[in-house]
C-alpha cells in the first residue's frame, strides 16, 4: 500500500469524498484526485494537516508506519473480541457435550465438545499474548467456571462408577459435583481478585 492508497482508504473509512476532503485541507478536488490516483504527492503541510484531520501520524500517511498507541488500540480491542469469544467456545462446547450425551450417551460426542472448549482456551491465551489488556473479572470467572465443570464432572462420574457423564446423572453425584464447585468458585474468587488487586499495586 502506498501514499496514495493510504489517503484514499483513510477518506473512504472517514466516509468523505474527494470534494469534501479537498475543501477539508484547502486544495482543489482535482488535486485530491491526482494525489489518490498518483499523478502527484501532496505537501508536506497538506500531509500535516490530513492527519490531524484523520487522527493519524505523518508516518502513517508517508510510510505507512502506525504509532505504537495506535497499534495497542488495535491489539486491545482483538484482545477483548478473543476473551468474549473464548468464553462463548467454553459455553458451546459445555452444550454441546450435554446435547451428545443425553442422545447417544456416546464419548466421543463429548471429545469432540472438548475439542471445542480446547479452541476457546486457545483464543483466551492468544488474546493474552498480543496485547497487554486483562480480561474482565467476569469473563476470567466464567472462564474457568464453564472450563472445569465438565472434567470434574467427569471425574465424579468416574469415582461413583456413572460412565463418561458430562453432567451428574443422579442425586449423590449432583451433591458432590455441587459440594467441589462451591470450592472451586470460592477459591476462584479468591485467586482472581488477589490477582488483580496485586497487578493495580504492582506488589
Amino acid at each position: 500500500m502506498n501514499i496514495s492508497d493510504r489517503i484514499q482508504g483513510l477518506r473512504k473509512i472517514k466516509g468523505i469524498s474527494q470534494e469534501e476532503l479537498a475543501d477539508r485541507i484547502g486544495v482543489s478536488r482535482q488535486a485530491v484526485s491526482k494525489w489518490e490516483s498518483e499523478q502527484s504527492t501532496p505537501d508536506i503541510d497538506k500531509i500535516i494537516i490530513m492527519s490531524e484531520y484523520f487522527d493519524v501520524t505523518t508516518d502513517y500517511i508517508l510510510k505507512g508506519m502506525e504509532a505504537p498507541q495506535q497499534l495497542e488500540n488495535k491489539n486491545f480491542i482483538t484482545s477483548q473480541i478473543l476473551y468474549i469469544a473464548s468464553t462463548a467456545f467454553l459455553i458451546i462446547g459445555l452444550l454441546c457435550a450435554f446435547s451428545s450425551w443425553y442422545a447417544e450417551q456416546s464419548a466421543e460426542g463429548i471429545w469432540g465438545s472438548m475439542i471445542i472448549q480446547v479452541v476457546g482456551a486457545a483464543a483466551y491465551f492468544t488474546g493474552k499474548l498480543i496485547s497487554q489488556s486483562k480480561a474482565s473479572y467476569i469473563i476470567n470467572l466464567l472462564n474457568i467456571i464453564i472450563a472445569l465443570f465438565m472434567p470434574i464432572s467427569l471425574i465424579i462420574s468416574f469415582i461413583f462408577k456413572r460412565g463418561a457423564a458430562p453432567y451428574p446423572t443422579d442425586i449423590t453425584s449432583g451433591f458432590v459435583l455441587a459440594a467441589v464447585y462451591i470450592v472451586i468458585m470460592a477459591i476462584s474468587v479468591f485467586v482472581i481478585k488477589k490477582r488483580r488487586n496485586c497487578h493495580n499495586f504492582r506488589c
